[in-house]
């Protein structure tokens, strides 16, 4: 049976509140390589502002999905990285990767031409 968009009860419906926020998979796919600081992850998402970036990186932290570490340098450094938790969604981005190199990539091709 399908839940009500919204259904806090759905799993799914939970989880598409969670990852569904613009820039927010393409974060966690970049975080999957491992560590990150703001200005990588700035020049990895073409067109990302950085007060979205801000945002999104904070609302990923709050879900327990990034850990922020903050080094006690100068100029100070912040680095990003997956929690269990957000490693736990890399098999839902392999299977969109999958999805879109099946069903969608000629679309991609002919929207290019």
């Amino acid at each position: 049976m399908l839940g009500v968009a919204g259904d806090p009860t759905c799993p799914v419906c939970r989880t598409a509140d969670v990852v569904c926020g613009k820039w927010t998979l393409l974060l966690v796919r970049d975080l999957s390589e491992g560590r990150s600081r703001f200005c990588e992850l700035e020049r990895s998402l073409a067109g990302i502002s950085p007060r979205t970036l801000s945002l999104r990186l904070r609302a990923l932290e709050e879900e327990g999905i990034v850990e922020r570490q903050t080094f006690a340098e100068v100029p100070p450094r912040v680095e990003y990285q997956l929690t269990d938790k957000g490693r736990d969604l890399l098999p839902i981005i392999d299977s969109m990767r999958e999805y879109g190199t099946r069903w969608l990539a000629a679309d991609c091709t002919s929207a290019a031409a």
